[in-house]
């Protein structure tokens, strides 16, 4: 897997001509029952789950390190007619209501805001720093969908060979205590692949 945003971009860049990937199944299963609020799709890539959101009439911000990913997803979107603009992590904090929105930015350094977004997406990307912003960037009823590879992928062809990328023996389930999970499973059947849905409890109301 690629190391830095250098590799990534050439990553893409020979990628480009090829037809965009298909959503993860899991993001399809789901669909149905997913929040049609603001959604944040995290290292999104080229774009397949953000524009997947948006077709819907979804506003999805779509942040990746990859400034050449963003350029094909925004193409891709261009072409299925959607509205697109390009903002800065900074504008994170400020709602939004139309398309798709593209921020560039290292996920390393990035600080979302708190109860901002209905729906959060993050699959095929590991960093733990970030499991307590996820968490506290959903609103209230809001649902996170999680999905990367767990340390069985070792014992697979392709994909992440960094055991600190890959997710132990059930982390994920107990990764976001402030959320109630809904869906979870681990799955080794030419990938090693763990898959969360959770959601944001509901205030309760006052008496």
């Amino acid at each position: 897997m690629p190391a830095n945003v250098t590799e990534w971009d050439a990553r893409h860049r020979e990628a480009r001509q090829n037809s965009p990937a298909d959503p993860a199944s899991i993001v399809c299963e789901w669909l149905p029952l997913l929040p049609t609020g603001p959604a944040l799709d995290l290292a999104c890539g080229t774009g397949r789950h953000t524009l997947l959101l948006a077709g819907r009439g979804q506003s999805v911000t779509a942040v990746d390190w990859s400034g050449t990913a963003l350029d094909i997803l925004e193409n891709r979107a261009r072409t299925a007619k959607l509205h697109v603009s390009r903002a800065d992590a900074a504008a994170l904090a400020h709602s939004w209501t139309r398309g798709v929105r593209l921020i560039q930015a290292n996920l390393e350094d990035l600080q979302l805001p708190e109860a901002s977004f209905s729906l959060v997406l993050c699959l095929q990307y590991l960093q733990r720093s970030l499991f307590s912003q996820m968490a506290r960037a959903l609103e209230p009823g809001g649902m996170l969908l999680f999905e990367t590879f767990t340390q069985a992928q070792l014992n697979c062809a392709g994909g992440p060979r960094n055991a600190a990328y890959l997710l132990e023996p059930g982390e994920l389930r107990t990764s976001f205590p402030e959320l109630h999970v809904l869906f979870y499973r681990e799955l080794y059947a030419g990938q090693g692949i763990a898959s969360l849905v959770a959601e944001r409890r509901q205030r309760a109301a006052k008496t």
